[in-house]
């Protein structure tokens, strides 16, 4: 971008924090881990993560100014965790571009990223819950960058 959007470069960096503690909650989960949980009561752990990745689409939607809507069915977990870092991935690179933003930076960050973000800790509760969990840490010691939105992250600067 020719001329700085601060608030396009704090929900970039937002954005990548999503990546960030997507990728830990997701990271080395076991095969099973997919169907955690009482499918009857409570969504689980890849129905969160199908609904994660249809949350992104719909940021994308939003920014474009063709909004749209899609409840998808999960995919096996590891498919789901890939849909997950592209939808990332597409949403974050149309924010880098010079493309015109339909929907306000607030907007975005009010609904989907800030659902995504809340979706993200319950995939950590539910870590923990089936005696898979993730570490702590202080995240805001992680090294987060805007545009790096892949399952690929730093190694965490200090975790407990």
């Amino acid at each position: 971008m020719n001329n700085p959007d601060t608030k396009r470069e704090m929900l970039r960096h937002t954005v990548a924090t999503l990546a960030y503690r997507g990728a830990k909650a997701v990271r080395g989960a076991s095969d099973s881990f997919a169907s955690f949980g009482s499918p009857e009561t409570t969504r689980t752990p890849a129905r969160i993560l199908a609904h994660i990745g249809d949350l992104l689409d719909w940021a994308l939607s939003i920014a474009k100014g063709a909004e749209a809507w899609k409840d998808s069915e999960p995919l096996p977990w590891n498919q789901e965790v890939e849909r997950f870092h592209r939808a990332l991935e597409s949403f974050d690179n149309y924010l880098a571009s010079d493309a015109e933003l339909s929907g306000t930076c607030e907007r975005l960050f009010q609904g989907p990223i800030a659902e995504a973000l809340t979706h993200v800790g319950q995939i950590a509760m539910l870590r923990r819950m089936a005696e898979e969990p993730i570490k702590g840490e202080n995240y805001s010691r992680a090294k987060i960058a805007a545009g790096r939105v892949g399952a690929e992250q730093e190694a965490p600067q200090r975790e407990f």
